[in-house]
């Protein structure tokens, strides 16, 4: 299985139930074809960039899954033939969860200058430290 992420806008004159009811149905599209949703969130309604269309607003739905590529192209498609769906995109993702560097703190910025092999230069912060101590 491949990790996908698409995000989809919705007409913003559909709201309430109507607007949940037509999340749901995609959201059990991909369930039914064994796709693991791991993220399903409402971006709410936001301005375009351009105008699809008459529409100038659009309500953005984001979907992070894991499926077969069949299993994309059918969900694509069932997106294309809906008239509420103003415009998607899925994209491929490599990696999900993104990976996010974690900030050192000074222990663990400790434990990695001694494991450092001598020679190693130092970072760019003692560097630029060393220069102004050298005036």
């Amino acid at each position: 299985m491949r990790t996908y992420e698409t995000i989809f806008i919705v007409n913003p004159e559909i709201a309430g139930d109507a607007y949940r009811q037509l999340v749901d149905k995609y959201q059990e599209i991909l369930t039914q074809q064994n796709a693991v949703i791991h993220k399903l969130e409402d971006w709410g309604v936001r301005r375009l960039a351009y105008p699809l269309g008459k529409q100038t607003k659009g309500a953005y739905v984001l979907a992070i899954f894991d499926c077969e590529p069949a299993v994309l192209a059918e969900f694509e498609r069932r997106l294309r033939l809906d008239e509420m769906i103003l415009k998607y995109q899925s994209v491929y993702l490599e990696q999900y969860p993104p990976v996010v560097p974690q900030p050192k703190s000074a222990a663990s910025a400790a434990a990695g200058a001694a494991e450092k092999p001598a020679g190693a230069p130092e970072s760019e912060e003692g560097e630029a430290g060393e220069e102004e101590g050298e005036d």
